[in-house]
């Protein structure tokens, strides 16, 4: 203690620990899922994976030691399955990371309503049946956690992103009413707003190349980011070392959403799955 404070030290790197805990993480087949399964299962967790695939849930289960559970994480029986499934297992769920997302980039003037509805599918449909039934079961346990990957798409705005980023944007409003509405049963809701993420998936839809090689890097720090810092991110707020942090959206970009890009200087490109990609010429929508 000091002579102005007597207040308790606690054990910082013990409240890392998750010891005991049984965590889910949704789409833990690849990349930023399964460097997350990996990082919850090295501070102690007990982790079921779930995955659509059946294999690439076997696989990261046995990398893991957890559980593996096939799911369409669209469809309110598969979640409810998944779930019971981990607690028959286990006895109970402490901690759900939802890493499911895809983006289907496309023009807001071109973009068809098929498109449209399959991106909110994909990125918000089955963030609202984990909050109501993991939710669900989290308040009658006395508490737990949930944790959300978003985008900077939700915050920011970019060429061909309309639908998948007005389905991240409401992403991020069921985060902080969740944490709203679940905070006084001890259950805190997070998000995580990753930017350009060099994961498996991105890597095959660029033909090999990451983010950072279709033009002059742009975040501060100078590289794209890997999937063990969207793991390092969703381990923090899974931990008691965020045991103050709800409704929150963590962006773990790099500092590319701090930077304004003015008259193009510092401008990202556009780019798409396919790799094809140009100059954005003013920082300003209607051009120079």
């Amino acid at each position: 203690m000091t002579r102005l404070d007597d207040s308790a030290i606690p054990d910082y790197p013990g409240l890392l620990r998750l010891d005991g805990r049984v965590a889910m993480v949704v789409g833990a087949g690849q990349g930023n899922g399964r460097h997350t399964a990996h990082a919850l299962a090295s501070a102690g967790a007990t982790v079921a994976c779930v995955d659509v695939d059946p294999d690439l849930a076997r696989e990261i289960a046995a990398e893991v030691g957890g559980l593996a559970c096939v799911a369409d994480a669209r469809q309110r029986a598969d979640v409810e399955r998944v779930l019971a499934e981990t607690r028959a297992a286990y006895g109970r769920l402490d901690a759900v990371v939802d890493i499911v997302g895809v983006a289907l980039w496309a023009g807001l003037l071109d973009v068809t309503d098929e498109d449209w509805d399959e991106a909110f599918g994909l990125v918000l449909r089955h963030a609202q049946l984990i909050t109501q039934i993991a939710g669900r079961h989290m308040v009658a346990a006395g508490g737990g956690t949930m944790v959300f990957i978003a985008s900077v798409s939700g915050l920011t705005s970019a060429p061909n992103h309309a639908a998948y980023g007005a389905a991240k944007a409401g992403l991020l409003s069921l985060v902080r009413t969740a944490a709203v509405e679940l905070g006084p049963s001890n259950v805190r809701v997070n998000a995580i707003a990753p930017g350009a993420i060099r994961t498996p998936r991105l890597l095959r839809a660029l033909g090999g190349r990451g983010p950072g090689d279709l033009s002059p890097p742009v975040e501060p720090l100078g590289h794209s980011g890997e999937p063990r810092d969207i793991a390092s991110a969703a381990l923090f707020l899974c931990s008691d070392l965020s045991r103050h942090v709800t409704g929150h959206t963590l962006v773990v970009d790099g500092g590319a959403t701090a930077r304004f890009a003015y008259l193009g200087v510092g401008a990202p490109s556009t780019a798409t799955p396919s790799g094809r990609a140009g100059p954005v010429d003013a920082a300003e929508p209607f051009g120079p």
